[in-house]
């Protein structure tokens, strides 16, 4: 069966290279333009694997992990947070709200998908 991965992005370009990355390696992809869209998607798909931006307008990666996670039926839906931060405390915060991994933009699409493979098992 197909996975579905929900990718939680502003940039249409960010947006449209995972989408790239992620099917070519068979996941089916929705997109969210940011954190409130994004809980919206959540709720009508049912994502197996969630990749989020952390900088984005109207909510944030944090805000939208942190209610992602208060939904019972995604209390273990793995997140990845897909950002041009690299602070140390922001990939703390990250890890309170429920983040399961961080990835580094730009990425390298075979590590992407590698990292995406790890945390659907």
């Amino acid at each position: 069966m197909t996975k579905t991965i929900l990718t939680v992005d502003d940039s249409r370009t960010m947006r449209d290279m995972l989408m790239l990355a992620l099917k070519g390696a068979g996941y089916r992809v929705v997109q969210a333009e940011d954190g409130v869209h994004g809980l919206e998607v959540l709720r009508a798909e049912n994502p197996d694997i969630v990749i989020t931006d952390i900088n984005m307008p109207r909510m944030d990666g944090f805000g939208f992990i942190e209610g992602m996670r208060a939904d019972p039926n995604h209390k273990a839906t793995p997140v990845l947070v897909l950002t041009t931060e690299s602070d140390a405390a922001k990939k703390q915060r990250a890890r309170e709200a429920g983040a399961t991994g961080w990835i580094v933009k730009p990425f390298d699409p075979a590590k992407l998908v590698d990292a995406v493979r790890r945390v659907a098992a």
